[in-house]
C-alpha cells in the first residue's frame, strides 16, 4: 500500500485527497470492483440464457425481470462489503493507521474521509454494473420466454439505479463494522451475519412473528430498493426499506467513529 497522508492540519478535502490515493494504490480495489462488475453482467447472462427460457407460464407470470437480472447482487455484495472493511482494516492490521492519525489527529475527519471516497467510488462502479447488467440480461433473453423491459417502464430504472445504491450502503456498513472492530476477519464476519443469519433464524419463527420482523432485517429491507414489481404484502416499500438499510449503516459507522475516537490507534 502507498501511504500518502493529508497535511497535519487535518482539512477534509486534503483528507479525502489522501484517503483517494490510498485507495486508488491498493492492489486489491481494482480486483474488488472487477469481480464484482463480472459477477453482476455474468450472472445476468446466464439467468438471461439459461433460468429465463426454464420457467414455467405461471412463474413467468410473477417472476421480477428486473430483480433476475440484478442476480449477481447476491455475490458482488460480498466483494463490496469486504472492499468496505479493508478500507479501515487494512491500515490497522499494517499498522499504517498511526501514520494516518498522525497526520490527521481529528479522527472523525479520517473516517468520515474514507467514508466520503469509498461511497463515491463504489456507487460510480456499482451503479455502472447494474445498468451494464440490466442491458447484458435484455440482450442475452432469448425470444418468447419472459417479456423485455425498457428503463423508462415504471419502476425500472428506480430497480436498476437502485441496486447500485444498495450495494454503496453495504460498502459503508462494511466501513462502519471495520472501523468498530479493526480487525478484518472480525468485520468480515460481522458483516455476513449480519446479511445472511437473521433470514435463518426467521424461517424458525411463527408466521406472524416473520411478517412483523422480517422487513426490517437488513437483507430483507435492503434488497426492497432494486425490486421493480411483484413485492411481498407485508414488505416495505423501497425508499421505506432502503432507508431502514441505511440506518444500519449509519448506525454502524456511528460505532465505529465513537469507538475510534476512544481507544488508542
Amino acid at each position: 500500500m502507498t501511504t500518502i497522508a493529508a497535511p497535519p492540519r487535518g482539512d477534509l478535502l486534503d483528507a479525502v485527497r489522501a484517503e483517494w490515493c490510498k485507495l486508488r494504490t491498493v492492489r486489491s480495489t481494482p480486483w474488488v470492483l472487477l469481480t464484482a462488475f463480472a459477477s453482476n453482467v455474468g450472472f445476468a447472462v446466464l439467468a438471461a440464457a439459461v433460468l429465463a427460457p426454464r420457467l414455467g407460464a405461471h412463474e413467468r407470470t410473477r417472476v421480477d425481470a428486473v430483480q433476475l437480472a440484478l442476480a449477481g447482487l447476491h455475490l458482488s455484495q460480498i466483494a463490496f462489503g469486504v472492499l468496505g472493511a479493508l478500507v479501515i482494516t487494512g491500515e490497522y492490521g499494517s499498522g499504517m493507521i498511526r501514520t494516518t492519525f498522525a497526520a490527521v489527529p481529528r479522527r472523525r475527519t479520517v473516517l468520515t474521509a474514507k467514508a466520503l471516497v469509498l461511497a463515491g467510488v463504489t456507487l460510480i462502479a456499482s451503479t455502472a454494473s447494474t445498468f451494464a447488467a440490466y442491458l447484458a440480461f435484455q440482450a442475452a433473453l432469448p425470444a418468447h420466454t419472459l417479456t423485455r423491459t425498457a428503463l423508462s417502464d415504471p419502476g425500472v430504472a428506480r430497480a436498476v439505479a437502485g441496486g447500485g445504491l444498495y450495494l454503496t450502503a453495504l460498502a459503508l456498513l462494511g466501513l462502519g463494522l471495520g472501523a468498530a472492530l479493526r480487525s478484518s476477519a472480525g468485520a468480515i464476519a460481522s458483516l455476513f451475519g449480519l446479511l445472511f443469519v437473521p433470514p435463518l433464524l426467521l424461517d424458525l419463527l411463527p408466521r406472524s412473528w416473520k411478517d412483523a420482523v422480517g422487513p426490517y432485517i437488513p437483507m430483507q429491507s435492503g434488497d426492497q430498493i432494486y425490486i421493480a414489481s411483484h413485492r411481498e404484502a407485508v414488505a416495505l416499500g423501497p425508499w421505506t426499506g432502503f432507508g431502514v438499510f441505511c440506518a444500519y449503516a449509519a448506525v454502524a459507522l456511528a460505532a465505529g467513529c465513537v469507538l475510534t475516537r476512544r481507544r488508542d490507534a
